[in-house]
């Protein structure tokens, strides 16, 4: 699931980040353009009493985002709540978010 929310004074737009426990055993980064697509910039945290994975991340309004979630160190992720899907050089999309 992705939630955005504007923060009071309109500078930043928060972006929640949530998945199942279920659709990873070890570990998901949110992997990007905002984060030079680096899989340790930022890394999801297992909420074991909620059973969901999460992460916030705070972006500029108005722009828009690149994204995958790298699972497991080993599979490579598009959201399905994303606001669309541009193509990469690898020949798959990647998911958006228009902030």
């Amino acid at each position: 699931m992705i939630e955005k929310d504007l923060s009071p004074a309109g500078k930043s737009m928060r972006v929640h980040f949530t998945l199942p426990a279920e659709v990873a055993e070890e570990s998901i980064a949110i992997v990007g353009d905002f984060n030079d697509w680096d899989p340790e910039a930022d890394l999801m945290e297992l909420q074991p009493v909620n059973g969901i994975w999460k992460k916030r991340i705070s972006f500029k309004p108005g722009t828009d985002v690149e994204f995958k979630y790298w699972v497991d160190g080993a599979e490579w992720r598009n959201d399905e709540e994303a606001d669309g899907y541009v193509p990469n050089e690898h020949g798959t999309e990647n998911s958006m978010l228009n902030l």
